[in-house]
């Protein structure tokens, strides 16, 4: 067992955040998704699984989970706002989608009156 593991945590979060903004960097620099920004990110999703930490909120956020490409809209994904039920939705070149919710309202069940609402009470009488 080692006695610095905490020490090993921060460091290994240093060199993921390092490896996702080189990723990002070389991204822009192309205009398009190459397999040393995919490396970078693989080494970091490596990286998370050997010391079993959870996934940072920008890993979450600015990765594609199927194709390990950095998401950056306008270059290699599209983004809608899907308004009615409260998140935006980011589309991978590869055709992965991940929605992040921006609505408190819309994680406690879509609010109420929308569009949604209506239609599963229409569906349950």
């Amino acid at each position: 067992m080692i006695k610095n593991q905490k020490l090993l945590k921060e460091m290994a979060q240093e060199r993921i955040g390092r490896l996702l903004s080189m990723a990002k960097a070389r991204t822009l620099e192309q205009r398009k998704s190459d397999a040393l920004s995919k490396r970078y990110v693989n080494i970091a999703k490596n990286i998370v699984s050997h010391y079993k930490m959870p996934k940072g909120k920008q890993m979450k956020a600015e990765v594609c989970s199927s194709c390990d490409s950095v998401l950056i809209p306008g270059i290699n994904c599209s983004v809608r706002l899907a308004s009615s039920y409260g998140y935006i939705v980011y589309r991978c070149k590869c055709g992965a989608e991940k929605h992040v919710i921006y609505r408190e309202a819309a994680s406690k069940g879509f609010g109420s009156g929308t569009a949604f609402d209506r239609e599963s009470k229409a569906r349950k009488c």
